[in-house]
């Protein structure tokens, strides 16, 4: 049986609004962390000219296969082996990569391991989207976010809200600029950097 995720059929409409103008210009595109493989197939479906690479760690594989199956689309590929922290990268040709709800669920060194790693697969001019709840100056953005962090805590005191500046000089260090910082529904944000 396929696995299913409601918050996925949720955010990705909001998300596509974001990313469709951001990729008009891309030809591939790695998805760090693409959990049950809704989204990929949603956005390669809507996203014709680019080809999409999902990612996740081998646990995941089966399902995302299934999603692939299913949709049967050209331009979406079979999911690669990639832990973060723990893998070799693969080497692909992307000039973007992106994230849902994967820096608050990462304990912080396989964060910082992500950034490195986005930093070294993009050329220059690639963009990095990171899509999720994330707090400014320490503080959380709403009541909701602050629940949610207690709750993420609660299963691994290692997860929880990332502060947008602490991600952002990861960015910085690994050779991305903000580019923007969109609003979403639900306090989310897409934060996005490019490759200097």
């Amino acid at each position: 049986m396929k696995p299913y995720s409601e918050s996925c059929d949720q955010n990705r409409e909001p998300i596509l609004s974001v990313i469709k103008p951001l990729f008009a210009d891309r030809r591939g595109v790695l998805e760090i962390g693409s959990g049950t493989g809704q989204h990929a197939v949603y956005f390669a479906a809507a996203l014709p000219h680019l080809t999409w690479y999902t990612s996740d760690c081998p646990e995941y594989h089966a399902g995302i296969r299934l999603w692939l199956e299913e949709a049967a689309l050209p331009n979406v590929c079979a999911p690669l082996q990639l832990d973060v922290a723990r893998s070799t990268w693969p080497e692909l040709e992307v000039d973007a990569v992106f994230s849902a709800n994967t820096a608050h669920i990462m304990h912080w060194p396989e964060v910082e391991a992500m950034f490195a790693g986005v930093g070294g697969l993009l050329p220059s001019g690639g963009l990095f989207a990171l899509y999720g709840p994330f707090n400014y100056n320490g503080l959380f953005t709403s009541d909701s976010n602050a629940r949610f962090d207690g709750w993420l805590k609660g299963r691994d005191p290692a997860m929880g809200v990332r502060d947008f500046e602490d991600l952002d000089r990861l960015a910085e260090a690994a050779g991305m600029r903000l580019l923007n910082d969109y609003a979403m529904p639900a306090n989310n944000r897409i934060l996005c950097w490019q490759r200097q």
